[in-house]
């Protein structure tokens, strides 16, 4: 399966609806046939054992490093940009639809 990371804003706007527009994205993938990387689900693990947003950052740029593509979807965040430039740096394609994904890579069901 290919492994999509997806980024996309957390603190900016609305955090609750933020979280889910991720889901959301996350059950989507799933549904196609990729193996998506959420890592917003970590603001559950925050509610319950918070921690300062650098740790947040060092987790989250280490799965950009382990994962085949990063998805970015639209909106305004420090953190998605860089988990963008991580992406970059390590040469993992960075795809701005699920459109551009699918035309991409292959999804496997």
């Amino acid at each position: 399966m290919v492994v999509v990371y997806i980024s996309s804003p957390y603190t900016i706007g609305d955090v609750a609806m933020n979280v889910r527009r991720q889901l959301e994205m996350s059950d989507r993938l799933m549904t196609l046939g990729y193996c998506p990387v959420a890592p917003l689900l970590t603001h559950f693990q925050h509610l319950c054992f918070p921690r300062p947003y650098e740790d947040w950052m060092l987790v989250d740029l280490e799965m950009v490093s382990r994962c085949d593509v990063l998805l970015r979807l639209e909106g305004e965040s420090v953190g998605a940009d860089r988990e963008m430039n991580r992406a970059i740096s390590h040469r993992i394609p960075i795809m701005y639809s699920v459109d551009e994904l699918v035309l991409r890579f292959i999804p496997v069901k």
